[in-house]
């Protein structure tokens, strides 16, 4: 594997020469550039000794054939991380900006393309920067990170770059251990919609990335996994079944037919509370000043797996909008459930359609705070979690 890693001029810059030593111990050859501002932070010998090979940091090189060192880099590369990434290269790769190598090499690679950024919390929070990191998503560059916590400004907020060893997994595509081998998992994701009438329906904000992102992370530790989904915008990891479904009562048919076959449910859709008690078979017409629906409780697919006579190990997902702990422990204990993931929604960061979230776990007599971070990795972290928890109940039962 070829790793073409970028560093452009920012305090976390020397968290790269980590990040060159992780690569090169997994197997990877790993050549760096630099700009200009990066080597005010970092010196090029750091990187040339820990890559054994030339740091590179002109776009112009004449000891290079034909002066187009940009294109040879490009096309030796099998994949480009660009780390740290400042908002200053985000907004010039987003716009196709070509005054340095690094941002040549952006546009002239063919190859993956993934930034991990890094930058003062205010810069990161801004619409602009944010508009700048969509645009990348949108040509299919991968962003890991930013990450949570204090700052060299002296600051608290997004906009860390993420560590070495994170950034090292998801390039190099090491799974995570494989800790559900063998096991069966069952997971809800996804909104439910509830019908009104032949145009009009009932549904929520969620968009189900976090129990696609839960559906991946159990794959790649092992289990056998099915997803029953409700309608969402997402494409399921490969090898994984799909169930998909509309309404509260068929994801209700689905989950209660499958959960005595499984080890692990995992209900993080967004189900609806209440349906309406009978839809019209015709358009309601834009007629009276005021109508008035009536609407009846759905069943509880939470409640009712965790009282089955073979239930799997239950983990529910509590969204709040105050009272967080409070409302998830008493679900943990009203519903029965083994454990209960709770996040808050209606905040800037996270929760619904956001890309990253933060959970508070809880379960009896313990509890876990996983920081705000990229779904992907958040879920990678619950289902550590769940296996840690899933073994040590069975270890109790013999």
């Amino acid at each position: 594997m070829n790793v073409l890693l970028a560093v452009s001029g920012g305090i976390a810059a020397y968290k790269s020469a980590e990040l060159v030593r992780l690569l090169r111990k997994q197997g990877a050859a790993v050549r760096v550039v630099m700009t200009r501002s990066a080597m005010e932070f970092v010196r090029p010998l750091t990187f040339q000794a820990l890559s054994g090979n030339p740091v590179h940091s002109e776009l112009l090189d004449a000891d290079e054939e034909n002066a187009m060192g940009h294109i040879t880099l490009a096309r030796w590369a099998d994949l480009m991380i660009i780390a740290p990434a400042t908002a200053n290269i985000i907004a010039k790769c987003s716009h196709g900006l070509t005054d340095d190598l690094l941002t040549t090499l952006y546009l002239a690679a063919t190859c993956p393309v993934y930034i991990a950024p890094a930058m003062n919390q205010a810069m990161w929070n801004k619409a602009v920067t944010q508009e700048n990191i969509q645009k990348l998503k949108s040509y299919g560059v991968t962003v890991i990170g930013p990450g949570q916590g204090d700052q060299a400004c002296g600051e608290t907020g997004f906009g860390r770059m993420s560590e070495p060893v994170e950034i090292s997994q998801r390039l190099l595509g090491k799974p995570i251990a494989q800790c559900l081998q063998g096991l069966k998992v069952l997971i809800s994701a996804g909104p439910t919609r509830e019908p009104l009438d032949p145009v009009r329906y009932l549904t929520n904000r969620s968009s189900g990335k976090m129990g696609y992102a839960l559906a991946g992370a159990a794959l790649n530790a092992g289990a056998q996994v099915t997803l029953v989904s409700g309608p969402v915008q997402l494409a399921a990891p490969l090898n994984i079944e799909v169930i998909g479904v509309e309404t509260a009562a068929q994801m209700y048919a689905a989950v209660i037919s499958k959960a005595p076959e499984y080890d692990i449910y995992i209900g993080a859709a967004a189900v609806a509370d209440y349906s309406p008690a009978a839809a019209q078979s015709e358009k309601i017409k834009k007629q009276a000043e005021q109508i008035a629906l009536t609407l009846q409780k759905t069943r509880d697919i939470l409640a009712e797996v965790a009282q089955l006579e073979h239930r799997p190990f239950t983990v529910g997902f509590a969204a709040e909008t105050h009272n967080l702990e409070q409302y998830a422990q008493d679900k943990l204990a009203r519903k029965n459930l083994d454990m209960i993931a709770a996040n808050w929604v209606g905040r800037d960061l996270g929760g619904f359609e956001s890309d990253q979230n933060a959970l508070q776990v809880f379960w009896e007599n313990g509890r876990s705070t996983l920081a705000m971070t990229d779904k992907n990795q958040l879920s990678a972290q619950l289902i550590s979690l769940i296996a840690e928890r899933l073994y040590e109940k069975r270890q109790l039962k013999t």
